[in-house]
């Protein structure tokens, strides 16, 4: 039975449009997130990234990176992960392919991604996502992509108790604080490969990072499951059919995750003291409740897009970027190499503030992608990293700028 079929029995006849623009947005502005976070991992030399002794303006940053961005950038990226595996897959339905034809592609795309990934962790970057999403691919593929709608409310009930997670989480934070004394620092622990003073120290510390990272990362496929429920829904194609969905998504998953993230962006800023049994349970709610910044941020790019056309420039630019995701995503690794890493220009320790340093970096980086990306669209081609892939999964086949 195809995705549209599934869908079909529970809602009604499906509506062919054009590609929709929230999903390319959506991932557009992902992108920017990503590149926040990862930063300042790099410019610090850890996860998350943090400036231990803040002043001034970096308390400030500090704040906003903890509330906003730290442990909130990939759930975004996994929520348009299983979105996007729908999509390929309803692609694949509509031009008539086999359910065994389409198994086959998604298998085979995941495990490239698997590849991507091993190669982007060993020469660029060792907080790879690409290994770890392949790998949810292939299970999401082989265990859920042809399960009946009422299979996948599932998803729905695991999300209501990991808000009940994070709400005994807090109550356990708010009765640390009393009488918690001190001055720790949040946890965080050191990356040796973004400190390595050569490229191949560098990359023989990536090569046993990567491992654990991916397998850190891989369990999320709770995450990814319900950005494949969404595009069961198809709530982003159909933003205004969505509008209440998405806009209590969007209160709810972003109000979890700033309220969440609260405590732990106060201590960063060094607005608030607290002991070291205090800091680690404020670092666990603020990895929990980030992971429901995910589909609130993906909620709010759903809403913008209502109102948005893809001829506008500042759209069109987002969305061309979304279309092309992966090429800035590996952009982005090459840029903290050339730029930040202790054995080329070393330009985070080099100004007054690494962390202004970094964060004005990554914003300049993701415009670059951004116009580089438009400036591909306007000449109808694909980004090379999904030229690349495409031409792996699919065998020779003209390239196409709609792959993502």
């Amino acid at each position: 039975m195809g995705i549209d079929t599934a869908v079909r029995t529970s809602r009604g006849p499906v509506q062919r449009t054009e590609r929709a623009l929230a999903p390319d947005l959506a991932r557009g502005a992902m992108l920017l997130i990503i590149a926040l976070a990862n930063v300042a991992g790099v410019v610090f030399a850890g996860e998350p990234g943090l400036d231990t002794t803040p002043d001034g303006v970096d308390r400030g940053l500090n704040f906003l990176l903890f509330d906003l961005v730290h442990a909130r950038g990939y759930p975004v990226f996994a929520v348009m992960f299983g979105y996007g595996l729908v999509q390929l897959a309803r692609r694949q339905d509509a031009a008539g392919a086999t359910p065994e034809r389409v198994r086959s592609v998604l298998l085979r795309r995941n495990a490239w991604l698997i590849a991507f990934g091993f190669a982007h962790a060993a020469l660029l970057y060792y907080g790879d996502f690409l290994g770890a999403y392949g790998i949810v691919g292939i299970v999401m593929t082989l265990v859920l992509l042809r399960r009946s709608d009422r299979f996948h409310r599932i998803v729905l009930a695991l999300w209501a108790l990991m808000a009940g997670e994070v709400l005994v989480i807090g109550v356990l934070v708010a009765v640390g604080l009393v009488g918690s004394n001190g001055s720790a620092a949040l946890p965080s622990s050191h990356v040796d490969s973004l400190a390595a003073p050569g490229y191949l120290t560098s990359m023989l510390d990536r090569l046993g990072e990567w491992p654990m990272h991916t397998l850190t990362v891989a369990p999320f496929i709770v995450i990814t499951w319900l950005g494949m429920w969404a595009a069961r829904r198809r709530v982003l194609e159909e933003p205004a059919r969505q509008r209440t969905l998405l806009t209590w998504t969007a209160v709810v998953g972003l109000g979890i995750a700033v309220v969440g993230g609260l405590p732990a962006a106060l201590v960063s800023a060094g607005w608030l003291h607290v002991d070291a049994s205090a800091a680690d349970l404020m670092l666990m709610l603020h990895g929990a409740s980030g992971m429901f910044a995910g589909p609130g941020y993906v909620a709010v790019f759903g809403l913008i897009a209502m109102r948005a056309t893809r001829s506008g420039p500042v759209v069109g630019a987002l969305s061309a970027l979304g279309q092309r995701s992966l090429s800035g995503y590996l952009f982005q690794s090459v840029a903290w190499l050339l730029l930040l890493a202790p054995f080329t220009l070393a330009l985070g320790d080099r100004f007054g503030s690494p962390t202004v340093t970094g964060l004005v970096i990554a914003v300049v980086v993701w415009l670059v992608t951004v116009l580089l990306a438009r400036s591909l669209d306007r000449r109808h081609r694909a980004g090379p990293a999904e030229i690349v892939l495409r031409r792996l999964t699919y065998g020779s086949r003209p390239s196409s700028p709609r792959v993502s």
